[in-house]
C-alpha cells in the first residue's frame, strides 16, 4: 500500500477522543488550539484485522481472569525471527503493563537505593524519573554530536562505570530522541564494557520494527550473546508503538539468564500482582501475526514525512539542522542557529501554534532542540512547515 492510501484508509481525528495526545493539551502546554506532535503515539488507526480480533472478543462479552493465548509465543517468536533476527525463547518472556512500568519494576528488583545507574542523554525522559524517583544515583554519559551525527563517547562511558561504581546501564535501542540505529560494532563496545565491569545492561527496544531504509536494527540479544553476556542482560519491547496499542497495556520483558528470571519472579511475588490485559494480548498476537505488510506501508508514510521536513527545511530555513532519522518516527530538529535558546517557546508554540517535546526534557544541554512526531498525515506537516515559514517571516522581517 502507497504512502498515500495508507493515510487516507487509516488517519483518525482524534480531537474530543479522550487522546492525551490531542485532548491533553491544555493541561500541557496551557494551549488546547496547538497542532499536537508530541507525545510518541500514532493519528493512524490499528490494522483492521486487529480491530476484527477486538470485537469477536468484545461480541463474548466475558473479560474475565484470562490466561496467555497459546499461539502468543509462536506468533511473537515468528515476528522477532522475520524482522529482527533475534533468536527468541519463550521461557524468556515476561508481561508488563507497559515498558516505562516494567523499568520502574526492573530497577526496583535488580537495584538498591543509592546504587548508581547509568544513561546517555538526551534521552527519553521516563528514564531520569524512573532512577531518580526510586532513590537510586543518577550517572549520564552524554551523546556526542558529530559530523557523522551521534555517537557513543566510550571513553566517558568506560571512566563513568568505573569512577562511579556503576550497577546498572539503561540503553536506548533505537534511540529516542535522536533517531540512531545503533550498529553491531557500537553495541559490541558498550556491552564489552559493561561485561568488563560486572554492569546489568536493560535495552529498551520499544522502537526496534520502525526502522527507516538503509538502515538494520541488531537486537541486545544478538550482541550479548556472541559476547556470553546474556547473564547480564534484559530487555524491554512492546507491540504498543509499532501498532499503537498503547492503551491495551501489553509489554514484554526479556530474561535470557535462569537466575535473573528467578530473582524476577520473586520481586514479582511480593510487589506485583497484576493480571495480564487478554484485549492488549490478542491485539499484540494478531498485529504480530498478519500485520508485516501493514508496518511497511506505516514506514514508507514516516519517511515520506520525514523526507518532506528535511527538505523543505533544508530549502527553506536552512538554519534549521534535521537530525538523520533512522529509527523511530520521531524527528530531531536542532533550531540553535536560528532561534535564541529563550525564543523556543515562544515562537514554536506560542506563534506557530505546534505542540512539540522540548530539547531540555531529554537533556539540559539540548536545550533549543525540539522533537516532532511524524506518525500522522502529510497534511499535518504541510501545516508545521507553513506555520514555521510565518514565524520566520517575522523573524526576518523583525530585523
Amino acid at each position: 500500500m502507497e504512502a498515500t492510501e495508507f493515510v487516507q484508509n487509516y488517519y483518525q481525528k482524534r480531537y474530543q477522543t479522550d487522546s492525551l495526545k490531542w485532548d491533553g493539551l491544555e493541561e500541557r502546554y496551557g494551549d488546547g488550539k496547538l497542532l499536537p506532535l508530541w507525545v510518541a503515539d500514532m493519528d493512524f488507526s490499528v490494522p483492521p484485522f486487529v480491530q476484527e480480533t477486538l470485537k469477536k472478543r468484545i461480541d463474548h462479552g466475558i473479560f474475565g481472569y484470562s490466561l496467555v493465548p497459546t499461539t502468543y509465543f509462536s506468533a511473537y517468536e515468528g515476528w522477532q525471527r522475520r524482522h529482527e533476527q533475534t533468536a527468541f525463547q519463550k521461557d524468556w518472556l515476561h508481561f508488563t503493563t507497559g515498558v516505562v512500568q516494567g523499568l520502574y519494576d526492573l530497577i526496583s528488583c535488580f537495584t538498591e537505593e543509592d546504587d548508581q545507574i547509568i544513561i546517555q542523554p538526551p534521552v527519553y525522559y521516563p528514564f531520569f524519573d524512573a532512577i531518580k524517583k526510586q532513590k537510586r544515583q543518577l550517572i549520564t554519559s552524554n551523546l556526542v554530536e558529530t559530523k557523522a551525527g551521534y555517537q557513543m563517547d566510550l571513553v566517558d562511558f568506560e571512566n563513568q562505570l568505573i569512577n562511579n561504581n556503576v550497577k546498572l546501564f539503561i540503553l536506548c535501542s533505537p534511540h529516542n530522541p535522536v533517531g540512531r540505529v545503533w550498529t553491531k560494532v557500537e553495541l559490541t563496545e558498550v556491552f564489552r564494557l559493561c561485561k568488563e565491569n560486572d554492569v546489568l545492561v536493560i535495552s529498551d527496544e520499544i522502537h526496534s520494527d520502525l526502522i527507516l531504509p538503509g538502515h538494520s536494527f541488531v537486537s541486545a540479544v544478538t550482541v550479548a550473546e556472541e559476547l556470553n553476556f546474556l547473564d547480564h542482560l534484559i530487555v524491554c519491547n512492546a507491540p504498543s508503538k509499532t501498532f499503537n496499542l498503547a492503551a491495551l497495556l501489553n509489554a514484554h520483558i526479556w530474561l535470557p539468564d535462569k537466575d535473573l528470571q528467578i530473582q524476577y519472579q520473586d520481586w514479582e511475588n511480593k510487589h506485583r500482582q497484576t493480571e495480564n490485559s487478554v484485549l492488549g494480548q490478542l491485539a499484540g498476537l494478531t498485529a504480530y501475526d498478519k500485520g508485516d505488510d501493514w508496518l511497511q506501508s506505516l514506514l514508507s508514510v514516516i519517511n515520506q514525512n520525514y523526507q518532506l521536513l528535511k527538505e523543505q527545511l533544508g530549502k527553506n530555513i536552512p538554519e534549521i539542522k534535521v537530525h538523520d532519522l533512522q529509527g523511530t518516527y520521531l524527528a530531531w530538529l536542532d533550531l540553535r542557529n536560528w532561534l535564541t535558546t529563550p525564543e523556543t517557546k515562544s515562537f514554536i508554540q506560542e506563534q506557530a501554534g505546534l505542540a512539540i517535546d522540548y530539547g531540555e526534557w531529554f537533556s539540559a544541554e539540548t536545550k533549543g532542540f525540539i522533537r516532532i512526531n511524524l506518525a500522522t498525515s502529510s497534511d499535518n506537516i504541510k501545516f508545521t512547515l507553513n506555520r514555521i515559514y510565518e514565524v520566520n517571516r517575522k523573524i526576518k522581517g523583525g530585523k
